[in-house]
């Protein structure tokens, strides 16, 4: 069936407003945006089902007005007045002094039954290349706090006695007092802090043989500001959109595109149009995760330079696959050989490395299991109507085949 003319002009004209739409100045992305915690004095601090008092003035005081001689030297010698101390999340408290030199003492505290506490600093907001501060009690009562280093998300992956905290050499101290643990360490750390990323999590089962820690119950990262003592909380939710966009569009959509010439070709020119509907779909939502991946970048520092290097490589690979659309010559042409291997080889490059970069932004992101689940089950579908789809192919050619006439010979020449 020929391809009228005109349906072909309407959709390259279609195609091309909409790429100009994408890359037009006004276009706009859900963003990072930071968010000021503001503390309600009504409600209390929570953890669980232990409560304690508000975080207004008169919870703040009583809070942080703790009398801390209990750390002994040289944490318990510091006087409070001199300590910046601020509620932070949930039960937690930090408590902070620093010195000229840069040596910074930090104390955090929480509401304690069992399990075990950390704090962890890290560069752009996520887990993985943190390094962390964890303290507990064993169920013999036995005081434990050590360093941590964040390698992922396994706990496998959390490994003791590892980090990148520049600690001073001042032994660090896990107390209980009251309801309350609290840990308490020394770092000397090159510059000042400032606006710095920080986890917090909390686990109510005890670290396991050689003191393998057991996955949290919960956990959160803010920006917190150690020139003015206030939190800002870290809109996740960016993060997420842009590894919902990257697994729409790389995970299930041009997959779907790229099958439909394959198995589709006798419906002709039914699966051109779909081809180009669904590829370019696709491509509009990779644009859009590479764009929230450039304001994350900018904005947090996600500074993850292969997940990021495979993200504009694939880009680039589906920005020249678009224009392949525009530049598709007739089928007589001499050259259609040539750009079909092109777009065929340069379509196969860029599912390829989408695929493979979903897998290493679920890796850096220390997105959990939810998202592995989630991807392979994508996979899983895409490889089981692959295989449907090639047995009715193989089927339709056999059928084919056995209605050509029993005389019919094949021209040679």
């Amino acid at each position: 069936m020929a391809i009228p003319n005109f349906f072909v002009s309407f959709t390259k004209i279609l195609v091309g407003f909409c790429l100009l739409c994408m890359v037009h100045k006004d276009f706009v992305v859900a963003g990072f945006e930071e968010v000021r915690v503001e503390h309600d004095t009504n409600e209390p601090l929570t953890n669980g089902s232990i409560t304690t008092a508000g975080t207004g003035e008169d919870g703040r005081s009583e809070l942080c007005g703790t009398d801390l001689s209990f750390l002994g030297p040289p944490y318990g010698n510091m006087s409070t007045a001199k300590m910046v101390c601020s509620p932070i999340w949930n039960t937690f408290v930090l408590r902070y002094h620093q010195r000229e030199d840069n040596v910074m003492t930090i104390i955090l505290s929480a509401v304690y039954t069992t399990g075990w506490v950390g704090i962890g600093f890290s560069r752009n907001g996520m887990m993985l290349g943190s390094s962390a501060m964890v303290g507990w009690f064993n169920r013999k009562g036995h005081a434990r706090i050590k360093q941590y280093y964040l390698q992922g998300a396994h706990a496998s992956q959390v490994i003791p006695d590892k980090g990148e905290l520049p600690l001073n050499g001042i032994p660090p101290v896990v107390s209980l007092h009251g309801a309350m643990i609290y840990l308490a360490f020394q770092a000397k750390f090159e510059h000042r802090l400032g606006r710095q990323p920080i986890l917090l999590a909390f686990g109510t089962r005890y670290p396991t043989g050689f003191h393998h820690l057991t996955k949290h119950d919960d956990k959160t990262a803010v920006w917190f500001d150690f020139s003015q003592a206030s939190v800002l909380n870290i809109d996740t939710s960016q993060r997420k959109n842009h590894g919902i966009l990257g697994l729409m569009a790389w995970g299930l959509i041009l997959p779907a595109g790229a099958i439909v010439p394959r198995y589709l070709k006798h419906k002709d020119p039914l699966w051109y149009y779909l081809h180009a509907v669904i590829q370019f779909l696709g491509f509009i939502l990779g644009l859009a995760s590479v764009l929230l991946g450039i304001q994350l970048y900018q904005s947090m520092n996600a500074d993850i330079p292969a997940h990021r290097g495979i993200g504009i490589f694939v880009l680039v690979l589906s920005i020249l696959q678009v224009m392949a659309f525009f530049l598709r010559p007739n089928k007589d042409s001499k050259y259609r050989l040539y750009w079909n291997r092109y777009h065929l080889w340069f379509g196969r490059m860029a599912l390829f490395f989408g695929s493979l970069n979903i897998v290493l932004g679920i890796q850096y992101a220390g997105a959990g299991d939810d998202w592995k689940i989630g991807y392979g089950f994508l996979l899983a579908i895409t490889l089981l109507v692959v295989i449907v789809l090639e047995t009715f192919s193989c089927m339709r050619r056999r059928r084919d085949k056995s209605n050509l006439p029993s005389n019919f010979q094949m021209n040679t020449i």
